[in-house]
């Protein structure tokens, strides 16, 4: 049987340009040298290369965070040269990225998300209409970021305008969302027509970090991760059933995994953001849940390269 030829793409030219580096260093190592002839590019250099060598690719695996990895932007140069890759398509990317537009779409069909706004230029010279809609303490955002980027948790009002022009120097778009305090689960979606929900794994930050920030994901013993996480049933089913459905709003495949907070006190959850393309290194959240579910590392990979391979219909959202 021949082998697959697999385009392994990583780097980029984004913020998270590193841990793109080094997840696809954890996926070329787990990828069965029996199964998988891998060639490696990266975008920042490599564009050209990929569309010479299209014809001789059989399927891609994308290992791409942030803008102009994850927003639709190389799944579209991608789909331009038929060459099929795991995850969401251009619309999906696009639409989970944008996190006011994953919101709205969030909210749009049913699914429960804190109170937000977009910031206006004038909002660096009077927060009053921000602090008016979403009051404190409140969550600043780049809209099109990852892993954290540029955002803040401001609790005081005279520390709002430094906040926003954090988070500016990241994107020319920031929302501000209100401050949800809870747990923070994440859950992971597998698979194309039907796709199924993963155990949930909740994230506890050390106590030093405000919230589960850049250094505390990605430093060494920064946060513990428990999966499966420790909730009740319906608690479980609950998010599941939301990390199902905001992948189909998304109109998402392949797989996903939405982050929310479980709002202390409550029995509710709110959703977060949706990710297209999750870490993917052994101990990756993703990873985890689906070692939980019985998929090994390896298994997972060539599971997703199945999924990419097999060009369904995106599904649809239940009316």
């Amino acid at each position: 049987m021949a082998k697959i030829r697999l385009a392994l793409i990583a780097g980029g030219t984004s913020d998270e340009r590193e841990v793109s580096l080094r997840g696809a260093a954890g996926v070329a190592q787990a990828l069965d040298p029996a199964k998988y002839e891998v060639v490696r590019y990266d975008p920042a250099a490599d564009l050209a290369r990929i569309a010479c060598d299209a014809e001789k690719i059989d399927v891609a695996f994308l290992l791409l965070h942030g803008v102009n990895g994850e927003d639709g932007t190389i799944q579209g140069f991608l789909d331009l040269l038929g060459i099929p890759y795991q995850g969401a398509g251009v619309l999906g990317s696009a639409l989970a990225m944008d996190k006011n537009l994953a919101k709205t779409m969030y909210r749009l069909h049913g699914l429960p998300v804190a109170p937000w706004v977009m910031v206006e230029s004038r909002d660096l010279q009077d927060t009053g209409r921000i602090l008016g809609e979403v009051g404190l303490p409140c969550v600043v955002k780049p809209v099109r970021q990852g892993s954290s980027i540029g955002m803040s948790i401001v609790r005081q009002a005279d520390k709002l305008p430094e906040a926003l022009r954090l988070a500016l120097r990241h994107d020319g778009s920031v929302m501000v969302e209100k401050y949800i305090k809870g747990r923070e689960l994440t859950a992971g979606v597998l698979g194309n027509a039907s796709p199924e929900a993963l155990p949930l794994v909740e994230i506890i930050p050390d106590a030093k970090f405000e919230f589960f920030d850049y250094e505390a994901k990605y430093q060494p013993g920064a946060s513990r991760e428990i999966c499966p996480a420790e909730v009740d049933d319906a608690v479980r089913r609950k998010a599941q059933d939301y990390a199902v459905r905001a992948h189909r709003c998304l109109q998402l495949r392949g797989y996903s995994r939405t982050d929310m907070i479980l709002a202390a006190g409550e029995d509710e959850l709110y959703l977060l953001e949706t990710n297209t393309i999750p870490g993917m290194t052994p101990t990756s959240l993703l990873p985890q849940a689906a070692a939980a579910a019985g998929y090994p590392f390896s298994g997972l990979l060539d599971r997703l390269i199945e999924l990419a391979q097999e060009k369904p219909a995106v599904p649809q959202e239940k009316a």
